[in-house]
């Protein structure tokens, strides 16, 4: 299997005991990092000399499916990670791990740990065991609480071929020219939503994906902003590429919260009124 290459040194830092306690992971594509995170875990625990899809013991499928007692995944229930959530992991890690040389956590879309549920964290990065280890991934480190980021070491996972998903997704063309219209004629939004999204698509499902291409945009613009590795990228979004590196990380916050909001029962052509405001209002 093909492991980026930034996961993959923490096999060498195993190997070198280097391996710092938890990990604040900044990836483009949580679902890819963690299949690849997994990889490394199995490597890291296999009680023999690890190969892909080997059948000498169960740890590989077990950790597959989440049905390892010493790993534990924790992702967003709603719109964030609760207190209780945290509370249930540190309730089942009070016990020396099974099968794995460390009881291990993974956070998905730690950008979602509220204050109460980082406060509940913190024990685990503030007194860390010896046998515990975390990660946390996220979109964007800089969204995350600080006092959990400021206790793990951060490292960038970015998966190249992402960037060309984007002009193939279906919805790109109108989402592109309905990004182009909010960003650049900001006063005529709101009389945008019905011509370019409302009369097109009426099923939620379509607004979590074009507010989840949005998301994708956002956040290429800023890894573009910082580094520029995309030509066609920056062609096509470079009204993107003139904003701050602040106002775009804020733009994400924004998109990210109004995805959330998609999980409830709501009006969709207020729903998107109201994003239009909320967006433009930041360009004033």
């Amino acid at each position: 299997m093909e492991v980026n290459g930034s996961l993959k040194n923490l096999i060498n830092y195993y190997h070198e005991d280097k391996l710092s306690h938890a990990y604040l992971i900044e990836t483009n594509d949580i679902d890819k990092c963690l299949t690849e995170l997994k990889y490394v875990l199995k490597n890291i625990n296999c009680p023999h000399e690890y190969k892909d899809n080997c059948s000498n013991c169960n740890l590989c499928n077990l950790l597959n499916n989440n049905y390892l007692p010493s790993f534990i995944v924790i992702e967003p229930d709603g719109i964030n990670i609760k207190k209780e959530q945290i509370l249930d992991l540190k309730s089942r890690f009070s016990t020396m791990p099974l099968y794995t040389k460390e009881n291990i956590y993974i956070i998905k879309e730690a950008e979602k740990l509220n204050q109460s549920s980082a406060n509940t964290m913190l024990k685990f990065l503030e007194e860390p065991e010896d046998n515990i280890l975390g990660f946390f991934l996220c979109y964007n480190a800089n969204n995350v609480i600080s006092t959990i980021a400021s206790r793990c070491e951060i490292i960038k996972v970015y998966y190249k071929n992402n960037e060309d998903t984007i002009y193939n997704n279906e919805y790109f063309s109108n989402v592109y020219n309905y990004l182009r219209k909010i960003e650049l004629e900001k006063k005529y939004g709101i009389m945008y939503n019905k011509s370019m999204l409302l009369n097109l698509y009426s099923e939620k499902e379509d607004y979590v994906n074009i507010f989840k291409l949005l998301l994708r945009i956002y956040y290429l613009a800023l890894k573009n902003k910082e580094s520029l590795t995309d030509m066609e990228f920056k062609n096509k979004f470079s009204f993107l590429l003139e904003k701050s590196t602040e106002e775009l990380t804020r733009k994400l916050k924004i998109i990210s919260a109004y995805l959330d909001d998609l999980n409830y029962n709501v009006n969709i052509e207020l729903f998107l009124d109201k994003f239009v405001i909320e967006l433009s209002e930041m360009n004033e």
